[in-house]
Parts: structure tokens; sequence; C-alpha cells
């Protein structure tokens, strides 16, 4: 049998689950909560909405209905700058936060966090190995998420953004110590038209050792959001039963 990493952090089991409201609109995504209620309590706002319209006022709409918010920007910039970023974010009451770059970067937003919780990114479940060498990596993929998480935990990141296929070696690497966020989890192993790559099922991902989930398309997609949401939720409440 598999080793098992399950976490062992005080997360309550239905905060596990960001959903990930990769829609065009504030609106949409307004009607998306809405349609979800109670099944999901968290929620990562990215990059298209930041692009479309009141991305704070969201925020602040979704915190003002209970909700966790994980911001996905992934700064990147000079390391003043990002660090700026960061400590303004900081008053925004959102929970977590992603970071990509250098020690530099990392440690600037380290430095003004607050009660924010920064996640560096190691290497996004999009790519493999193939994309990893068109960008001029030419180490492994597993080599280069041991290393930017060890760099991460360093410096005084809260957690990474790691593929499930990786989790288990972190786990075994790092111990308990970083949150760890997994994108690319399916409810079942079916990768096909799927551009994520490096994807898992949430009991693998929850065995591997990830802390929270990030699902959007299986539930964006369903014919029934809220059922899909409650179904996924059900198979993370199994794996801490």
């Amino acid at each position: 049998m598999t080793q098992s990493f399950i976490s062992s952090k005080p997360i309550p089991v239905n905060e596990r689950l960001i959903m990930a409201l990769d829609v065009p609109s504030i609106d949409e995504a307004k009607a998306l909560v809405e349609e979800l209620g109670d099944s999901v309590v968290f929620y990562k706002v990215g990059m298209e909405l930041f692009m479309c319209g009141d991305y704070f006022g969201f925020i602040e709409w979704l915190k003002a209905r209970g909700k966790k918010v994980f911001v996905d920007l992934k700064f990147f910039d000079v390391p003043a700058t990002v660090g700026r970023a960061i400590a303004a974010l900081s008053q925004k009451g959102v929970d977590l936060a992603t970071i990509h770059g250098n020690d530099a970067i990392m440690e600037a937003a380290a430095a003004n966090k607050g009660d924010l919780k920064v996640l560096a990114v190691t290497a996004l479940t999009s790519l493999d190995r193939g994309d990893l060498d068109d960008l001029g990596f030419q180490c492994d993929v597993r080599e280069l998420v041991l290393s930017r998480a060890k760099r991460a935990l360093a410096i005084g990141c809260d957690g990474i953004v790691s593929s499930g296929l990786e989790v288990s070696m972190l786990r075994e690497e790092l111990d308990n110590k970083l949150l760890v966020i997994t994108p690319g989890v399916r409810p079942v192993d079916n990768r096909e038209d799927d551009d994520q790559k490096r994807v898992v099922t949430v009991e693998d991902a929850f065995q591997n050792g990830a802390d929270y989930i990030v699902v959007g398309r299986p539930i964006r997609d369903a014919n029934n959001r809220k059922a899909m949401a409650e179904t996924m939720q059900a198979q993370i409440a199994v794996q801490f039963a």
C-alpha cells in the first residue's frame, strides 16, 4: 500500500475545497457563488476576474458572505513592488495569495504579508517536461518543485502551489511544515481535452499530502454545479473520516 500523507493541519474539512472562479465577469462569478451556496466556502479569484471590473469590490462581496478568498495573481515584479503589493493586499481580508519569482521576491512578500498567507508557485500544472525544456529549465520537474519549496520554506513563505504528483515527495522531504495547495484536481482520472497536464484525483491529492485542492472546470461545467461540489466535498470528507 502506498504511504498516506493525509494532512493533519486543523483546517475545517469543508474549507479544503477551493473553487476557482474562472469566469469572464463579476456578475457570472456572483451568480456561481450564489448557485453553489453553502457547498463551497473557499474561492480562488484570479487574473480573468482581475481584468473585468470591480475585483476588490467582489472580494468584499465574498467576505461579507462569510467566504474565504484566495487571490491567485502570481505577483512577479521588482521585489520592492511585490512587497508593497502584498502589504496592500494584506489589508483586504484575503486569506491566501500567490507569488512567483526568485528569493528576493519571496523575501519581500514574506516580510510584508501580515496575516495574509503567501504561497510560492513551484511549477504550473499546465506544464510538462517539454514545456519546461522550452522555458530553459533543464532539471527534472520534481527537482524543480522541491528546490522551490525548500527555498520558500527557508525564506518565510507559508506554503506553495504544487501538482498533486509531487506532494508526497514534498512531505517526505519537508514533513508537514508548508501549506500545500494542489490545482489540477479532477473527480476521476480523465485527461482527454484537458489543458492541465499534471492532474490527480481528489483521493490522490489528499493521500499524497495536499492541504487544499483547487477545482474549477469539473464544477463550473457540470450540469448541476452544486451537486458536483457536494460530491467532491463528500469525496474529501471520506479522506478525513
